[in-house]
């Protein structure tokens, strides 16, 4: 027999969705409940943490930047604008954040034959997305009882829903499947998302920014998102993204070119980096 009969040949590990899309959609709603139930366990005031957090934060941001900087007198429902905005950038953050050591912490299951590396990040995002709903639920009922009329547009907020949760997602892969080789990816993307939270219009209106700011800001592919969702939710004589104001149709086409490449990026790259995930943990 020929040497050629025992020439060794690397083997990829599972991919992103090893075992099929109807295993994977199991484990995903498995998980991500579990997480869900999990997170508010043995808690005293449990499913209400999820409201609570972005609440205080609110009461902080409302207080500094309507009493120190007098924001709120020059916007129509700052209020209800400033909370929809921290509950909607919150799921990014928390999302986000904590899909980064996901893969990491889930090493035991991981390192099994055929698991889809896929559901780790896809469980965080969706665990993420029950705490969004519960919020969204305390929003509107803020909205209602401050005086913001209920109007059509609010039918079109999935839509918007639906683009961030698929930002989200991507950004989720991307980083959850860099980590396991590169642990600076933590750091980074904590100090990213802090700048993101800054450079995206949630604690103030795009039309309060310096118009060379403003240009910068509308590059960035979550602030066409956030300004449909002012108009759409709160203030329909908002400006919306594709105004003069946010920067006109050519950045807000910039921004939606961004905010696909990041999703293609990050097929890409969770499909790359899936197979070798075990061999770096």
């Amino acid at each position: 027999m020929s040497d050629g009969a025992f020439e060794l040949r690397d083997v990829g590990g599972p991919s992103a969705l090893g075992g099929g899309w109807r295993r994977s959609f199991e484990l995903l709603y498995l998980i991500a409940v579990t997480e869900f139930k999990r997170t508010y366990f043995g808690t005293a005031l449990g499913y209400l943490w999820s409201v609570c957090r972005p609440l205080l934060l609110f009461g902080v941001l409302l207080a500094v930047f309507t009493q120190a900087f007098h924001l709120g007198s020059n916007v129509p429902h700052y209020p209800e604008l400033l909370l929809f905005n921290i509950v909607l950038f919150t799921f990014f953050q928390e999302a986000t954040g904590s899909a980064v050591s996901s893969i990491v912490s889930q090493e035991a299951i991981v390192r099994k034959t055929q698991f889809p590396r896929l559901v780790i990040p896809l469980a965080v995002v969706l665990t993420a997305m029950f705490n969004l709903v519960l919020n969204l639920l305390v929003v509107f009922v803020f909205l209602l009882s401050f005086g913001v009329d209920p109007m059509w547009t609010w039918l079109l907020l999935p839509v918007v829903i639906l683009l961030l949760f698929v930002i989200t997602t991507a950004v989720s892969m991307i980083v959850s499947s860099l980590y396991p080789r590169f642990r600076d990816v933590g750091i980074i993307w904590t100090v990213m998302a802090t700048a993101l939270f800054y450079a995206t219009p949630v604690l103030y209106p795009i039309e309060q920014v310096s118009a060379p700011l403003r240009h910068v800001i509308a590059f960035n592919p979550l602030a066409p998102l956030f300004e449909l969702a002012r108009k759409w939710v709160v203030d329909p004589n908002a400006p919306g993204p594709a105004s003069d104001i946010a920067g006109g149709p050519v950045r807000l086409a910039a921004a939606m070119v961004i905010y696909a490449t990041i999703c293609v990026l990050a097929v890409w790259i969770f499909n790359r980096e899936a197979p070798r995930i075990a061999e770096e943990l």
